[in-house]
């Protein structure tokens, strides 16, 4: 990988990194209503119960995300980086444009069963 391509992933990391954590704010304010605006009957408390474990869901993947984004931006100037921890080759470029915290090619990812 070259320095411009290393440069390229860390400005992309950076930028979801952003765009992760605004979304982590807006879920976490999601999860639980102020005092007077929850709902207010049985059908609606329903609903909002059924949203919150939909909100729960997307907030727990995305810090789950957002803490693998923090690990790679820390090894992205390693020679570890964008190098498969299963079999030692490069991870196809496609692949950390469209993951940048892969830490796998998908042959290793599919044969670990991950």
């Amino acid at each position: 990988m070259t320095r411009e391509e290393k440069i390229e992933f860390k400005k992309s990391i950076e930028r979801e990194i952003e765009t992760l954590s605004e979304e982590i704010e807006r879920l976490q304010a999601s999860l639980y209503p102020e005092r007077g605006e929850g709902p207010s009957d049985k059908v609606a408390h329903i609903s909002f119960k059924q949203d919150q474990q939909v909100h729960i869901q997307r907030y727990n993947e995305a810090v789950k995300r957002l803490n693998r984004l923090k690990q790679a931006y820390a090894r992205i100037d390693t020679p570890e980086y964008g190098i498969c921890r299963e079999c030692e080759e490069p991870i196809p470029l496609e692949r950390l444009r469209l993951a940048p915290e892969s830490l796998y090619c998908v042959a290793c990812m599919e044969e670990l069963g991950l």
